[in-house]
């Protein structure tokens, strides 16, 4: 069992996960390292919502993201937003009670800057 997903890519990954996500449709795959817990991609579908529901299929190891426009679009900015972050840093995405667009029951995501470390600010 995931207790967070850390998701480590670069900025053109993680640019081509943000449009997925906006368009609600696509699969992006990996190269999980032998013998490792690693994904072997991400799937994202669309559904009716409300919110976005991010979720493990672990018999085919991939990480769901499925949901409606309203909360994929602002997903697919947080993304598009780490991956221009040129100062480093990370992102947890992590589901609360009221959450705007996450759906309950959604996995904690970490989304690190494709630069790494701390921001310098």
């Amino acid at each position: 069992m995931y207790g967070e997903v850390d998701l480590k890519a670069s900025a053109e990954e993680l640019n081509r996960l943000a449009d997925a996500v906006a368009e609600g449709e696509g699969l992006l795959s990996s190269t999980p390292s032998p013998g490792g817990d690693a994904l072997a991609g991400i799937v994202v579908k669309r559904a009716a919502g409300p919110g976005v529901l991010v979720h493990l299929d672990s018999e085919r190891q991939f990480l769901v993201i499925s949901g409606d426009a309203a909360g994929r679009a602002v997903l697919a900015d947080n993304l598009r937003g780490m991956a221009s972050a040129e100062d480093g840093g990370h992102l947890h995405i992590d589901y609360f009670p009221g959450h705007f667009y996450l759906s309950e029951g959604s996995l904690p995501l970490v989304v690190n800057s494709p630069h790494g470390g701390m921001p310098n600010r």
